[in-house]
């Protein structure tokens, strides 16, 4: 029988720590949340791999190595209220949990988010809730947010993101650029909005946020 316990071990020693994902209470996140509840059976056994896993309807589990230098950029706080936007299958939810006092998950269609309640039902997570919404709209009525993350990459951040976050928010998100990602940490002071690119990742892109074809005469 595969041995998740083990593998989860792995993936902290040679996915996330050598990449300079140091801050313990991070490390101790994901030592915690089994990876492999959140994926389709039939794909339980490559949760671990340094890989991204396709949840399908355009929802991934991001590969550990970015979506921890994700978590980490974000420097959540036991204060921190959370809007994770296309959540998937709740992954992200569990771990974000783990550190922050509140997190408020957003998908789209009424089956994503029963069967990402489930999930994180049979975790035992309890200071999560997952809403139905437009992702581009965000969740206004919970906000403001001190943190928001977003589970795939954009090629335009809408303003309804920038305008839900806290002052002293950071939005964490990737942006698309061709073949390549960047990972943007956003943070909010007052009426500004400052950026910072944090590291290249392989991030697929959300459905409905690809760049816009432009015609050529």
């Amino acid at each position: 029988m595969f041995d998740f316990s083990a593998a989860r071990e792995t993936m902290l020693d040679s996915q996330i720590r050598t990449n300079d994902v140091t801050d313990r209470d991070v490390q101790a996140a994901f030592l915690k949340v089994p990876r492999e509840c959140f994926v389709p059976k039939s794909k339980m056994a490559l949760a671990y791999g340094d890989a991204n896993v396709d949840l399908g309807n355009g929802r991934w589990m991001l590969r550990p190595r970015d979506f921890s230098k994700m978590i980490a950029s974000a420097e959540i706080l036991d204060t921190d209220v959370v809007l994770d936007i296309a959540c998937g299958r709740g992954y992200s939810v569990a771990v974000m949990a783990q550190l922050a006092e509140t997190v408020v998950a957003l998908e789209e269609t009424e089956e994503d988010v029963e069967r990402a309640t489930h999930l994180l039902e049979k975790c035992d997570v309890s200071n999560a809730a997952v809403v139905q919404g437009d992702l581009k709209a965000g969740a206004p009525e919970h906000g403001p947010f001190n943190v928001i993350f977003v589970n795939g990459a954009v090629s335009e951040v809408p303003q309804t993101w920038f305008d839900q976050l806290a002052n002293g928010g950071r939005l964490v998100v990737a942006l698309s650029e061709g073949a390549i990602c960047r990972v943007a940490v956003y943070t909010k002071s007052g009426d500004s909005i400052g950026e910072r690119i944090a590291f290249d990742a392989n991030v697929p892109v959300l459905p409905g946020f690809e760049a816009k074809q432009s015609f050529v005469l």
